[in-house]
């Protein structure tokens, strides 16, 4: 899979991209991540990419021109996504959605954005990762190379690694533990320790549900939840 960032800040994506599982998942070849600098497509000498905005107001623009030829430079046909505060807020249904093209370029603002005339042209589609404000688009870009890059088979070490995580199936991840089995007074939960797979699963499956409940109540209006896993919700609730 490839990305290309469109960026004033270049070293800013790189540097984060080339560490840790992702930066592994490039040297290895299954991720192929390029960073443009806007700015080595400027018009003119003094790499100038921002004027200021027609009918007043503080701040500059990004121009069209070096964006443009920016993205024309990108091999094939990307599908193009502009990180914006305007766009539909970045979820896990969304990186899954993403994970499934080859080919994508992600297009970073700065100042008081870009010019609309070439969004209008290039973008695709517009995401925000919040209802907030950045100075830029590149912390928002790797974020959302991070994500659909772990779904991408060959990135995780197994698919198991991804597919029982929060937001995965509509609800969180049931709390985890490692040893030892007590510390400063807390225990694991006694049946984690016990070996039968099914009792574990069913009780990860409603800590997991419990979890959503408590940190995110939110969600559990998308979930059909049965009377009969509600009471064991308020049972394990009562173990707290």
């Amino acid at each position: 899979m490839r990305f290309t960032v469109l960026t004033l800040f270049p070293d800013q994506v790189s540097s984060f991209l080339s560490e840790s599982i992702i930066g592994r998942a490039v040297n290895s070849g299954i991720l192929e991540i390029e960073c443009v600098d806007i700015r080595d497509f400027t018009d003119n000498k003094y790499g100038k990419v921002d004027d200021t905005l027609y009918g007043g107001g503080t701040g500059m623009l990004m121009a069209c021109q070096p964006v443009f030829d920016a993205h024309k430079s990108i091999p094939g046909d990307p599908y193009t996504v502009f990180v914006s505060p305007k766009g539909h807020v970045f979820d896990q249904k969304k990186a899954i959605e993403l994970s499934k093209r080859d080919n994508i370029c992600i297009l970073c603002g700065h100042y008081e954005g870009i010019d609309a005339r070439v969004l209008d042209r290039i973008v695709d589609e517009e995401i925000s990762i919040g209802d907030f404000v950045l100075t830029g688009g590149e912390i928002a870009a790797v974020t959302i190379i991070d994500a659909v890059s772990r779904m991408i088979p060959g990135v995780l070490p197994n698919e198991e690694a991804y597919t029982s995580e929060s937001h995965m199936s509509g609800v969180l991840e049931a709390p985890q533990y490692t040893k030892p089995a007590e510390w400063e007074g807390m225990k694991v939960p006694q049946v984690l320790l016990s070996g039968d797979q099914a009792k574990i699963d069913e009780h990860n499956r409603i800590a997991s549900l419990v979890e959503t409940w408590s940190k995110r109540p939110d969600m559990l209006d998308k979930l059909e939840i049965s009377e009969d896993d509600w009471q064991k919700m308020l049972a394990y609730k009562k173990t707290l």
